[in-house]
Parts: C-alpha cells; structure tokens; sequence
C-alpha cells in the first residue's frame, strides 16, 4: 500500500471531500470504503455477483501458444480484428494501418493524416465501428502537434493499397498529449457506445480536474458526444483519477475493466463503474481512502506495468510490458477467485496487446520495436493463443 505525495491531511480531507460531493447524487448507493458509484446506465458495469460454481473458471489456468499469425511488424499498437478473419494493425511511430489477412500477409491500408510520433504518442488504439458491415468505419486514437484525438475513416477495400483509408472525422480533440502516459485504448462497449482511456501526461493534477480530458476514461457515441448515464450530461467523462489507462475490457456480465500503470510500487487492475474516482494522484493501488475505489488486483510495477487487458474463458488476461508476462486473473464476479498466474514470462519480451477471439482463444501483441524493448528477429510478432 503506498500513497503518493501525499499532501497535507486537512488538503487530503478537502480533495476527499470534493470528490465525494461530486461523485454524489440521487440513485447512488454507498460502497463499503466510503465512496459511492451511481447506479449502472445501461450497458454499464452492473453490480458484483458471484457466479455458480459450475461456471467459474478453475484456480489454475493454462496458455499454448497455436501459432504466429504475423510477424516483423513495427511498433504495433491498436489492433481491430476484421469480420472475415483479417486484422488492422496500428504503427504507433509510423502512422500507418496494415491489414494482415489469415494468411499473415501484411498490406499497408494507408496512413493517418496528423500523427505526431514522440514517446509514447503515435498512432494508437483501433476500433471498428458497431455498424461497420453497412458504415465500414475504422476509429483511431492518436497523438497530434498538440493534443491527442479520436477520429474515424472509411476504409474501402476496393481503392488500391495504400489509399484506402479516407480523411478523418475527428469525432473528439483535445485530449492532453505528453512525452509519456497519453493513454491510447479504444473500444465499443456492449451498449455500442465508444470507450477511451487517457493518460494525465505526466501532470498529476489533470487526473482530478473535472475540466480535462487527461486521466480518465471517457464514453461518448460513436459521433464523439456525451452519452445518457455519463456522470454528468455533457460530458464524455466517465471515471476520473487515472494516472494512464492502457487497457479495456468488458466480462460476461458487462462490466468494465480496466489496467492502468501506477509510479514506483503498484500496477493495477480495476472495475469501472460511471462516477468512480480511482484516486491518482493522491493514492497508488489499494489506499482504502473514503471516496477512492480500490484496485481489484496490484502488482509491483516491475512485474506489471500493464497494457491491453481482455476477458476469456473466466478470467481477466493483462498483458505486461516491462513485466514481459501474461497475467491471468480468474474471477468469481468482480472478486479473483484465485491469486494471479503469470505465464510466458520473458519468452516474447514485452507484451502490448491483448484481444478475445473466441472463447477460449486470444490474440497477443508483443512490443520490442516500441524503443524499449530488444527486438530480435521476427519482431514485432502477433501470436495466436488457447487458454483455459
């Protein structure tokens, strides 16, 4: 347990206070730390139940490795699986989406007008569109000259290669942009409405001013603008306190999930209901303050530092970048069931993204082409997993 620069107990007590009054409202109940989370919209998390113990996963999982599905990629970041079983990857330093088709064959699709490439900004997060049968729409999370965005383009096949993604819509700006922790994450929830997690830059304070973009999740419609349920009605700010949310993931009950780097001692993993305050800056991992919503998991940042997060067969699967592992966390509703497994520790190097393909199927994206990994050859790979 480790609080930050903690400030002085009655400026503690203050902010504790704000945050409360803030995050209060008619239909909230009370949370057994102090804090309150109102009452899911719908297609938000839902409240914590535990499952028969027919469907719970079992205490010790596995991973095998089926194949590699691409491979000598470049610093790949977002990845959106394609209908008919193709992938659009994300360069996140040269701005560019790739299609690799079921074959592994590897076509650039065209570059993102915009992308300013600089530490951990590029081009980031993909996700297709609810509707992208009928809209063929592709959503993006990037870095600019000055902010970080989302925006979406039509991708139609039948452009030469290339060219074949369109001008992009930018559906929201203004996001802060920084040398390191600009989030990046996106995803369509099961209520189709679009998710992203965002870095504080490096300015702590951003993380607790309602007013920024910067260390929060956001929701918004597919259009960009505030949803119904959203904590506050005119704005996409969903859940604040966040020091840098790299990943996304929703589990068989709808509930948002979430992995966030921490500073010097706590990684974590957390539920996200609409209204929770994580505590960054004020607390690192599990702080039991009143107001603040506890991590369900932490890891010691040299184990962790975590990235894309999915849901499969029971458990909660983070991939790791400067812990170079796997982490599987089996649940019973929003409690592990178990403590956390950790496999292919140090055998693929750092670990970017994770994606469910199926139920017991997942894709893995490493990250040793990313400036600070130690690519070897055949990086960046895209691996093919089976998981229990």
């Amino acid at each position: 347990m480790r609080t930050v620069q903690r400030p002085a107990v009655t400026a503690l007590l203050a902010a504790a206070a704000l945050v409360l009054a803030a995050g209060c409202s008619s239909g909230t109940a009370p949370r057994p730390d102090g804090g309150a989370r109102p009452t899911p919209a719908t297609g938000s998390p839902g409240a914590s139940t535990s499952a028969p113990a027919a469907d719970l996963p079992p205490p010790k999982g596995s991973v095998k490795v089926t194949r590699t599905v691409a491979q000598g990629l470049k610093s790949p970041w977002g990845v959106a699986p394609l209908p008919d079983g193709g992938l659009l990857v994300a360069s996140r330093d040269e701005g560019t989406v790739s299609r690799i088709d079921a074959a592994g064959k590897q076509t650039v699709i065209g570059s993102v007008p915009g992308v300013k490439p600089g530490g951990e900004g590029g081009l980031l997060g993909l996700a297709l569109s609810p509707a992208f049968a009928s809209d063929h729409q592709v959503y993006a999370y990037f870095t600019t000259e000055s902010d970080n965005r989302v925006a979406r383009m039509i991708y139609d096949e039948k452009r030469p290669a290339g060219e074949q993604l369109g001008a992009p819509d930018t559906i929201l700006r203004g996001i802060p942009k920084g040398t390191i922790h600009n989030g990046g994450r996106i995803a369509f929830g099961p209520d189709k409405m679009l998710y992203a997690g965002t870095g504080e830059t490096g300015d702590r304070g951003l993380a607790q001013d309602k007013k920024s973009l910067g260390g929060k999740i956001l929701r918004m419609t597919p259009d960009g603008q505030p949803v119904h349920g959203n904590p506050e009605a005119d704005s996409v700010v969903y859940s604040t306190g966040h020091r840098n949310v790299q990943g996304l993931a929703w589990d068989g009950a709808n509930r948002l999930w979430a992995s966030e780097f921490g500073q010097d001692t706590w990684d974590e993993l957390n539920v996200i209901g609409p209204g929770d305050n994580d505590g960054w800056p004020l607390v690192e991992g599990k702080g039991n303050k009143p107001g603040f919503v506890d991590p369900v998991e932490q890891w010691k940042t040299s184990d962790a530092s975590p990235s894309g997060v999915a849901y499969a067969a029971g458990s909660i699967w983070m991939a790791s970048l400067r812990g170079e592992r796997l982490w599987r966390i089996p649940l019973d509703g929003t409690k592990p069931l178990a403590p956390p497994e950790a496999f292919l520790t140090s055998t693929y190097g750092r670990l970017r993204t994770v994606i469910a393909t199926g139920p017991h199927t997942l894709l893995l994206v490493t990250s040793e082409t990313d400036g600070r990994g130690t690519p070897k050859p055949g990086d960046d790979r895209i691996l093919e997993l089976e998981v229990t």
